[in-house]
């Protein structure tokens, strides 16, 4: 390898990856939706799968992910990403199939789908990404907001006794026999976007084993219906989501099976 090859590796800080089109983002500032594609298309750019892969985005947020990954997309209803999803791989067997969706879609109007598709040890990847609020249609309580946590539908604070809990749709899936692969992670540090990007690739990877359903779960922050910069939010989100969302894997495969 000569010398120039060297500097120009050492000196590389970006590269776009070629499944990531070149378009401009619509997103708020600081969105973690952004970081999320890009990591989405640098691990299908590195296996070589862009042909091979076909996403799912239903209504929400991430329903924009088809002008930004650069791969093969069907748009769901909401809510119904998983089961258009599972649609695909059963007649598409030998296909990379994934959803993209939010907390509001896939743990709410979708709680039906999301959990007899993991039940049933679908062998797709669901991506969830969960920023404890409707982030499209203007900041209203999700399934996932925090107790007291403000929203457009709960102005005071999500009070627990007449709205009950946040849903820890992850851990609940977990507890699946159809689930083969469920972490939660997130892409608000460094060390956590790698963290995330080494998950997606394994999530992607463990379809070729058939063994069941891959679910990551993606703590993000919404600096606009938290009425935050995105230094803030990413604050708050250590401070607040993450007590009571940790991060880390919650079910692995069995090492002679992976």
């Amino acid at each position: 390898m000569s010398i120039d090859t060297l500097d120009r590796i050492e000196t590389k800080v970006f590269e776009r990856p070629t499944s990531l089109i070149d378009t401009e983002m619509h997103y708020c500032p600081g969105c973690g939706h952004g970081t999320a594609h890009r990591l989405i298309a640098e691990v299908i750019d590195e296996m070589g799968i862009v042909e091979e892969t076909i996403g799912v985005a239903p209504v929400g947020c991430s329903v924009f992910a088809y002008n930004y990954i650069g791969v093969d997309f069907s748009e769901a209803a909401h809510g119904r990403a998983s089961a258009v999803a599972t649609g695909i791989k059963r007649v598409l067997p030998e296909k990379y199939v994934f959803s993209y969706q939010g907390d509001g879609d896939l743990a709410a109007i979708g709680t039906g789908e999301t959990i007899h598709t993991c039940n049933r040890g679908e062998n797709i990847l669901i991506i969830f990404i969960n920023n404890g609020i409707y982030g499209m249609t203007g900041g209203q309580m999700a399934p996932t907001t925090l107790p007291n946590m403000k929203s457009t539908t709960s102005p005071f604070g999500r009070d627990t006794k007449s709205m009950g809990y946040p849903l820890k749709i992850t851990e609940l899936v977990a507890q699946l026999p159809g689930t083969y692969y469920v972490t939660r992670q997130s892409v608000h540090k460094p060390l956590n976007v790698r963290r995330t990007k080494k998950a997606i690739q394994k999530g992607f990877e463990y379809q070729k084993l058939n063994k069941g359903t891959s679910f990551i779960e993606i703590v993000s922050n919404c600096p606009s219906n938290w009425k935050m910069t995105p230094v803030e939010s990413n604050k708050w989100l250590d401070e607040n989501m993450l007590p009571y969302y940790p991060l880390g894997d919650i079910k692995v495969p069995n090492e002679k099976e992976a």
